[in-house]
Formats: structure tokens, sequence, C-alpha cells
């Protein structure tokens, strides 16, 4: 006989607590596949389609679109016909794993809803949720045990076999703390939930939630945590922008000043392997990272958001635009997975396009350094002796003085500097 099975929403990571949905992508009756994402909901991150873990027909769907529901609220019933402790994915998914029970805790028992205007009311689900229960502890059972499918989707997603993993949950379940530790990026920091504050008793009140609450808290925290720094430097970059003329002119892809930034980026931290590292509180240790996996700052309808271009220490300039490029189109349809989101190591933050010369970035916690560009634009700069119109451009770097001292950060930046007004520099540096 079939049985139903409850679907919860799983944990999509970052510390986030609750998700809306935006659009179901199943119906009920409809027939679902093991894995087949069956709703896409919208944190305040990013959006993500989430797959579930059952195969058979939905019975039920909990929620309307425009509800938002906390981690571990029921989203749909399957009936499958397999038992209702484990499901094994087969044999052709590509991952051979099995599927334990979420363990989700069942101790919140308040939904809250929200409504986006214009839309209608949330209706009452196809069939009622069952009574909450104690959940039972996750189980082992076979070869690997998983907790989540968005686990075993980011596991996939970079090449991760998870039957060389130890689980560090209950159990030994694989989390996705484990998966972030086999792709050697440090851990995403906790985002807890915003402090309601006083707000005035008159004026436009702006909820200070979703992607504007996630990044405020970040960078409290950032300011909260780490003693900063800021140098900076006017450099010209005159002869950087003929040389990137000179490589578009040649046919091929067309490289973005973006690119050779990172690309000196990278240079320049394999001289200063202190600024690519991460501060562990728990341990008082500094943690410097063998690969950089390079953020940059991209405005988006939604807010700003940072996507991570993943070893950008092994690429090449065309290979960092083709990357940026893709990066920036999904971040503004709002298609960026949490995946894209975390694991940075470094940041470059082009600030430049929107016509300002200069700025002191915040860290991007828990990363030690960010690299901020102005404009380019041209300026009287002497050069050679001469009083000359020159592409120059201001340079700031803002540093965790825990990892390093000035000498270190001065050096860096002075690096860049020499990079840029003299791209010979990179050359001799490979």
């Amino acid at each position: 006989m079939p049985q139903v099975m409850e679907f919860k929403l799983p944990d999509l990571g970052e510390g986030l607590t609750e998700a809306e949905i935006v659009r179901w992508l199943v119906a009920v009756g409809d027939v679902v596949a093991i894995d087949q994402p069956v709703v896409e909901v919208e944190t305040a991150k990013a959006m993500v389609e989430v797959p579930c873990p059952y195969g058979g027909v939905v019975t039920a769907r909990f929620g309307e679109e425009g509800t938002e529901l906390p981690v571990g609220a029921p989203l749909i019933t399957v009936a499958v016909g397999a038992g209702a402790d484990e499901v094994v994915e087969p044999e052709d998914s590509g991952s051979g794993n099995v599927l334990v029970g979420y363990g989700t805790d069942h101790s919140r028992t308040a939904r809250r809803r929200r409504v986006r205007p214009g839309s209608a009311a949330p209706a009452v689900a196809a069939a009622p949720a069952p009574a909450p229960a104690p959940a039972p502890a996750p189980i082992a059972t076979g070869p690997v045990a998983v907790i989540s499918p968005l686990v075993r989707k980011l596991a996939r997603d970079h090449g991760i076999d998870l039957r060389a993993l130890s689980g560090s949950g209950p159990e030994g379940l694989i989390l996705r703390a484990d998966v972030e530790a086999a792709l050697r990026a440090p851990e995403p920091a906790a985002v807890p939930a915003s402090a309601p504050v006083a707000a005035a008793v008159s004026g436009e009140r702006i909820p200070l939630k979703g992607l504007r609450g996630a990044v405020a808290e970040k960078l409290s925290r950032s300011r909260r945590e780490i003693p900063d720094a800021t140098c900076w430097v006017d450099a010209d970059a005159t002869e950087l922008m003929a040389a990137r003329a000179a490589m578009n002119t040649v046919g091929g892809p067309k490289i973005s000043v973006l690119a050779l930034l990172a690309r000196i980026c990278t240079a320049a931290l394999a001289k200063y392997p202190e600024l690519n590292s991460t501060v562990d509180l728990a341990a008082n240790e500094i943690v410097r990272l063998p690969s950089v996996h390079l953020g940059f700052a991209a405005q988006t309808e939604r807010g700003l958001v940072v996507p991570v271009v993943r070893d950008a220490q092994t690429r090449g300039a065309e290979s960092l635009s083709a990357e940026f490029a893709r990066l920036t189109e999904v971040a503004r349809a709002g298609k960026l997975a949490p995946a894209d989101l975390t694991g940075g190591t470094f940041t470059l933050n082009n600030y430049g396009v929107f016509g300002v010369d200069g700025s002191t970035p915040i860290i991007n916690h828990p990363e030690a350094a960010m690299l901020g560009v102005g404009r380019i634009v041209a300026k009287p700069w002497v050069h050679e002796g001469e009083l000359a119109v020159r592409k120059v451009v201001q340079l700031s770097l803002t540093f965790d003085h825990r990892v390093c001292d000035g000498g270190t950060a001065g050096g860096f930046l002075r690096y860049v500097a020499d990079c840029v007004e003299s791209p010979a520099v990179l050359l001799r540096s490979l």
C-alpha cells in the first residue's frame, strides 16, 4: 500500500530560518520523481528550487504563493510505495546515496504568512497538516546518510563523492558543512535574525528584512568583529587600458577591466597570502586558505549580492571575463543558488561603476580583505617628468588588522598599483 510521506522545508543553509513560496512547480495529483524540484522559494540570499526526496503522487501542498514558511514546516505530502523512514535513490541518479528522515525541529508550530500586494489571500491547504510529533533521530542507513537533497545537489554540482566523506552529524549524518569543508572553503557564517528596533513615530517605515536585512546584519557583524583598516593609492591606469584594448582587437571573447583587475588580485594574493585568510575565533587561529574564491560585488534589483568565482587563481583573463558575465546575468535574474554566494575568500568591489572615485569598503565577513576600485577617469598626471592627461584610478584596500600589519597590506596594494600602471610587472611574476 502506498504511504503518504510529508516533505518539510529543509534547512537552506546560511543560518536562514524561513523562506517565501514564490512559485509552485507541481500541483496536487502530479507524479513527481525523486529529487524533482517541486517549489521555488526565496530566501534572504537567493531564489532556490527545492527538490523533493520522495517519488510518487502529490497529495497535498501547504502554503500559497506569497506565504512565508519557517524551516521545518510542511511543504507537500507524497504518496509513495517505499517505507516511511527512508527512500533509496535510484542507481542511475548519479549519487547512489540514501536519504534519511529530516529530523526537523517540530517545536516550530506557528506559521507566519505574508501575502504580496495584489495577491489573493492564502487558501486552506489541499489536505490538513498532520499533528506535530517528536522527530526521530536520523539513522545512517546504507553507504551514505544525507540530511537534505540540497546537500546532495551541492555535492553533485561540485563533483564531490559523498561516499568519501565522514559525516559530522548524529550517527555519521553528512551535513552541508561537511561538503563545504571538502571544497576547502570556509563554512558560511550564520546570519542570525535581525532584532526589532525602535522606529520613529512618523515617516515611511521600510522593514529591514529579506536581502536588505541579511546584508545589514552581515555588514554590522563585520564592523563588530573585525578591527579593519584602510589604505589607498592613486594609480595611472593608462597602460592597463591600452593593454586591454590591444587584447580585444585580436578577436575572440572580450576581456573586461574587472577580469584584468581580478587577475592582478590573484597574483598579488600569491605574493601576500596573509590576505587570503580568515580568523577562527573559537580556535584563536588565523587560517590561510589555499585557493582564491573571489567574490565580486554586483548590484541587482533585489539589492547588493556578492557572487563567488571558484578557484580564481587558476583562471586566465578570458575565463574570468566569462564567469563574471555569467554570474552577473544569473544574479540580475534572481537565480543565484546559495552555493554561488558562499565560500568567498577575498572580494573585489568595483564601485567606480557608480561614478565615484573612492570609498572605504566594509570587509565581507568572514574574509580578511577587500579591494575597492574607483572610476577610471582622465586627470592631470606627471608622466616621465612631464605634466600629461592620463587615465587615473583610486585603489583602496580594507584589511583585517589581525591577519597582518600595515607593511603587508601596503605591499599588496603597491603591487596591485604597479601592475595597473605597468602590466609587464604581472608578466614578470607569472
